[in-house]
Parts: C-alpha cells; sequence; structure tokens
C-alpha cells in the first residue's frame, strides 16, 4: 500500500515560514510545537452544502498538512509501525501544508457568502481525500478541529486510487502532491495541479482568495504552444495574429475559473465588485502586443473575466508572482513552477499538453514517492 505520493521543493516541510520568520504557533512542525490536541468535535458548525451545489474543492491530507515525519516512518519502517504512530499520536496535531492558507481564504469567502446570502448553497466545499488507512482518519479530524476548518467530507481509502470518488463528489479541483494521481484526474475531466512546497511561503491575505492561471495548457489548450515548439516564436506570432478572432479551445482550469466567477457575480450583484473577496490574474509569457490579444478575446468569447492580467513577454513569473502574492498559481511547466516557488509563491503544476512532452534538464523524476 502506498500513502500519499509527496512531493516538494524543499527537503521537508520544516523551513515553512510567515514573512521569512518561522512561526512556531502556525507553521512549526508539531513536533517543536508540542501542542495536544482535545479529541472533541467542536459544535455549531454550519450545515455543508449539497455537493451539487457547492463548488467542491478536493484536496490530498499531503497537502492540507505537514506529514513529512509519518511519511518518513512508512518509508523506513513499514505500514504497520506507521499506523502505529498514528494512533499514538493521534491527539497531536500535524502543522499546516501549502494548501491551508487557501483552505483557510475559501473559508473566509464562505463566511461573506452566507452574510449576504443565508440560504444559497453556493459555496466552497472542502473534501479531504487521501489513500490513507482509517486509523489515521482521528488525527486528521482532531487536527481539523483544532484549527477550526470547516471540512465535514472525508474520503479515505485504505490503499485504492481516490481518483474514482472525485466525479460523485462533483469535484471542481483536485489538489494533490502526488503528480500521477494528478494525471489520473485530469485524464478524468477533472481540473488538477500537482502542489508543492517552497523552502519558505510568503504571508497571503486572509480575507481575500487570490488565484493566479498561467494562460496555455492551463486556461486555454495547448494548441499555441505546439505551434512554437515545432516552428519557434516567429510562426507562433504569425499564427497568433492570423488567428486574432478565432477562440482558443479550453484548458483543464478552465471550468474553475467559471466556478470562481460564478461566485464573483454574486458579489457584484450586492455592488461589492471593489471590495470582492475573490481575485484572479492571468500570468502568461505571451507579450500583450503580439499575441496577448487572442488570449483576452478567447476570456471574453466565454462569458468569463479576470480581473488583472499580466503578459510578461517571456520574463520570469516569480517577481510578479511575489508582489501579487496569490494563495495558489497554476502553471505547466515546472521551469515557472519553480520560479515561483523560490519567491515564496505556492505553486501547482498542471501536467497538460505538449510541454509535458520535453525534457527538462535538472529536474528528477519524483513520481515512485511513496506519500501523496
Amino acid at each position: 500500500m502506498s500513502l500519499e505520493n509527496g512531493q516538494s521543493l524543499t527537503v521537508s516541510g520544516h523551513d515553512l515560514t510567515r514573512n521569512g520568520s518561522s512561526s512556531s504557533s502556525i507553521l512549526a512542525p508539531w513536533e517543536d510545537a508540542k501542542i495536544v490536541l482535545k479529541p472533541s468535535t467542536p459544535t455549531r458548525k454550519p450545515k455543508p452544502p449539497k455537493p451539487q451545489n457547492a463548488i467542491t474543492i478536493a484536496v490530498s491530507s499531503r497537502v492540507l498538512f505537514n506529514m513529512e515525519r509519518e511519511q518518513q516512518i512508512y518509508e523506513q519502517q513499514g505500514m504497520e509501525e506507521y499506523i502505529k504512530h498514528q494512533v499514538e499520536h493521534e491527539t497531536e496535531p500535524f502543522s499546516p501544508g501549502p494548501a491551508f492558507s487557501f483552505v483557510k481564504a475559501l473559508e473566509a469567502v464562505n463566511t461573506r457568502l452566507r452574510e449576504l446570502y443565508p440560504e444559497s448553497e453556493e459555496l466552497f466545499d472542502v473534501v479531504l481525500m487521501t489513500n490513507n488507512h482509517a486509523y489515521v482518519g482521528l488525527r486528521l479530524i482532531n487536527t481539523i478541529n483544532h484549527y477550526q476548518l470547516f471540512i465535514e467530507r472525508f474520503c479515505m481509502t485504505g490503499g485504492n486510487s481516490p481518483i474514482g470518488y472525485l466525479k460523485a463528489y462533483h469535484t471542481n479541483l483536485y489538489l494533490s502532491a502526488d503528480p500521477v494521481k494528478v494525471r489520473e484526474a485530469l485524464e478524468e475531466g477533472i481540473a488538477a495541479a500537482t502542489m508543492f512546497t517552497p523552502e519558505t511561503i510568503k504571508e497571503v491575505s486572509e480575507t481575500q482568495l487570490r488565484v493566479a492561471f498561467d494562460g496555455d495548457a492551463v486556461l486555454f489548450s495547448d494548441e499555441s504552444e505546439r505551434i512554437y515548439k515545432a516552428h519557434g516564436l516567429d510562426k507562433f506570432f504569425e499564427h497568433e495574429k492570423a488567428h486574432e478572432n478565432k477562440p482558443l479551445d479550453h484548458g483543464p482550469l478552465k471550468g474553475f475559473l467559471e466556478a470562481l466567477g460564478k461566485l464573483q457575480k454574486k458579489f457584484y450583484g450586492k455592488g461589492q465588485r471593489m471590495d470582492c473577496p475573490i481575485r484572479t490574474y492571468l500570468v502568461t509569457a505571451r507579450s500583450a502586443a503580439s499575441s496577448g490579444t487572442r488570449a483576452l478575446k478567447t476570456l471574453r468569447s466565454w462569458g468569463l473575466e479576470i480581473d488583472e492580467a499580466l503578459f510578461l513577454a517571456g520574463a520570469p513569473k516569480g517577481p510578479m508572482l511575489e508582489k501579487i502574492r496569490p494563495h495558489l498559481f497554476f502553471d505547466d511547466q515546472m521551469f515557472h513552477v519553480e520560479g515561483a516557488a523560490e519567491m515564496g509563491t505556492v505553486a501547482c503544476h498542471v501536467p497538460y499538453g505538449i510541454a509535458q512532452k520535453v525534457t527538462k534538464k535538472g529536474l528528477k523524476d519524483t513520481e515512485t514517492s511513496a506519500s501523496k
């Protein structure tokens, strides 16, 4: 049985910081924090929405929490010792992982939505997806209660792949540290990305959800990327100019942007466009004058708005993302994912399109890791 297949851009999750400094109360490993949880269930939680009405975000336990120490026990001592350790420590919390701030931001948006639309079920609903053994469940529940996260739906598959359950949950986005599972989800038509842990994580907004997207092979198809790979930059520009008024086909994360836009319009409907707790960004290597027009016209043809569009003409994305400070940044190329992570941005790789077939020097194959 394999646990969740973890990838990170650092050796462990022990380097998570806020504003470049360690925070033992929030981001330090639990073994250093020495916090003991009371395994009680909080009361008076709001009722979760029906899955068919909600925007469902499925997150792996390994991206929501830091479980590096447990993974080492599994790899070095085996499954039985791993389960024994989890049971013995089930009242001790895991420390936050790279998806933690994102989930907290989703909850902040839900709070605002409930204030404006008390009876509406058009809310974010977070599902914890893991192929861990159910014996780990109590520790996960206790950790969620400790941080007062509103996560009521769990899917613990005991070694089997959780991918088959994603459609049953009406999943709008799946985040995992396991690239194999992410590819399986994408093949099923589900928006998915592999999440990485930077060595340090920049502080992000607690009241406004910020999500940044690359364009080609993320929001859009890889049609234009294929032209560039096959014929070079000049032919790419010629192709984009000739097809300026032809919308690009959709990419794997178009549906997630649509879901965000749907909730944004609920705030706009209450006169809160300038105070909307959701903000979206297009951060693309395209240049505005020669190839940006088609990208913007494509979004308009879909009836989608993007709050900010940054056309970088091939410049590094990391410094711009450091200014934006998104909770998540999605890109199809590991070069940009690594560059973003180096600047403290939680970056997610979307393994889709022609760029995945290009060998990238310096990258190690980590798909055989035992954790997710």
